[in-house]
């Protein structure tokens, strides 16, 4: 804890300490039972500050840890990754690049399994040049999963896929969230975090690739949906430049707000002079005291993202303020021992975190600084220890049906009629990545695999 912040104390003790964090669990299940969407995890955090101003002893030192929270430097630069990335994914998927490819996959016969293999493949792109999966899922399910169940793919595996897929760009990514949190938090580099944790995700990739051609079902008939109408424009495939200069930018490790930054002026630049934006289209000034375009509609979109990120990093603050932390550094301690305990103990405290609380970065982020700690004691590789948290993200957080990752894609399926529709607590079950990397991340653990690396000083 950081000595010029007071400790926060609490009514009842450590019942009391831990009444926020299970306000905030309880209002979550509530909302992934109620398929709500984002405001209500929104709600929840929210829910956790307030209960634990009914506990506190002293409200001054509470408040002042909400602040301290806010304060941290990954909180403002996830913020602005967010609604920046909010905008180059609007660029993308408002110029139409998306329908194209979709089009051109189902032209050259890739339908049934192969369809949803493609998909899978294509949603790891786009996933992986936005470091969004949630934004992933806004952009390609309204356009891939109603072509899919037209072209014979049974709904639930292509939402598999698409998770998959997502879940893919969200570990791989080098401007996800959770791999910069991972990098910073152990203090890796993350160009170097990228190219290790390719043994884990690529395998896992493969495993989940061959898992949809060969498992995936099919399903007789057809989807009556606008995006089933979508027409090929090959123009609009200039807009790819958008994830290609954010990309080549972080690969020259330059700082991820500028590589975003000039993703957004190449997307905008390539739009108007190729004629797929005109200037209105970006941003107008209808009259009224209103705003229109893409621009804005993008960063006022992130509003229910950014509400959740202040609930999330103010209730950190809480929790780290009250010596949560501590004791859970203590428990961590005294069973991590030996680099293998020391290993499964990173991937069950991320695992079961990043469960409650639906987010894995927070997971990340929470225990971030207890596992660098532990990690250096054991010898425990610094990349290592930031490709295992990732990892194991990616795994539990993404098979908990009552996290976004099960309700969001659940509810898009949803507006396409009963017939599509696919259930929360399906989801895990064609979640082939997550399932893949979990057997990857067994065999880390307990066989050493990945352990062995180059020397880092």
């Amino acid at each position: 804890m950081n000595p010029k912040i007071q400790k926060v104390d609490y009514r009842f003790g450590k019942a009391g300490r831990l009444a926020p964090l299970l306000a905030a669990a309880a209002m979550i299940l509530w909302a992934a039972l109620s398929q709500s969407n984002v405001n209500g995890y929104v709600l929840a955090f929210f829910a956790a500050l307030i209960t634990g101003v009914i506990f506190t002893k002293d409200e001054k030192a509470y408040g002042e840890a909400l602040v301290y929270g806010l304060s941290k430097p990954m909180f403002g630069v996830i913020v602005l990754a967010v609604i920046l990335a909010a905008v180059s994914g609007k660029l993308i998927s408002a110029s139409g690049v998306v329908q194209t490819i979709a089009v051109y996959v189902v032209e050259a016969g890739f339908t049934g399994r192969l369809f949803v293999a493609a998909s899978f493949l294509i949603t790891c792109l786009l996933a992986f040049a936005t470091g969004t999966s949630v934004g992933t899922y806004f952009v390609v399910i309204p356009i891939l999963f109603p072509v899919g169940v037209m072209a014979g793919a049974a709904p639930e595996f292509m939402i598999g896929a698409i998770v998959s897929g997502a879940a893919f760009g969200d570990n791989l990514g080098p401007i996800s969230d959770t791999t910069i949190a991972s990098s910073a938090t152990q203090q890796a580099d993350l160009g170097t975090v990228v190219k290790t944790r390719m043994r884990y995700s690529l395998p896992a990739a493969a495993g989940a690739l061959l898992l949809f051609l060969l498992f995936s079902g099919t399903k007789g008939g057809s989807l009556e949906a606008e995006a089933a109408d979508a027409q090929a424009n090959p123009l609009s495939l200039i807009i790819l430049v958008v994830p290609v200069v954010i990309i080549a930018l972080c690969v020259m490790r330059k700082h991820l707000i500028t590589a975003l930054s000039w993703g957004i002026i190449a997307g905008i630049a390539a739009g108007l002079l190729s004629g797929i934006y005109k200037p209105e289209d970006l941003v107008a000034f209808p009259g009224g005291f209103s705003v229109s375009g893409l621009m804005i509609e993008a960063i006022t979109g992130t509003a229910g993202t950014v509400a959740m990120l202040i609930g999330v990093f103010s209730l950190l603050g809480v929790l780290e303020c009250s010596g949560f932390f501590e004791d859970v550094g203590a428990l961590l301690a005294r069973l991590a021992k030996t680099e293998r305990s020391t290993e499964a103990t990173i991937v069950l405290s991320v695992g079961i975190l990043s469960m409650v609380t639906g987010v894995i970065s927070v997971a990340i982020v929470a225990l971030g600084d207890l596992i660098h700690e532990i990690g250096e004691k054991a010898g425990v590789n610094r990349y290592r220890r930031a490709n295992l948290m990732d990892c194991t993200g990616c795994v539990f957080c993404f098979l908990a049906p009552w996290t976004v990752h099960c309700v969001i894609p659940a509810q898009l399926s949803a507006q396409f009629g009963e017939g599509a529709a696919v259930a929360p607590g399906s989801v895990p079950f064609v979640n082939y990545y997550s399932l893949c990397m979990l057997v990857i991340l067994a065999v880390a653990v307990i066989a050493g695999y990945g352990r062995k690396g180059p020397k880092v000083k």
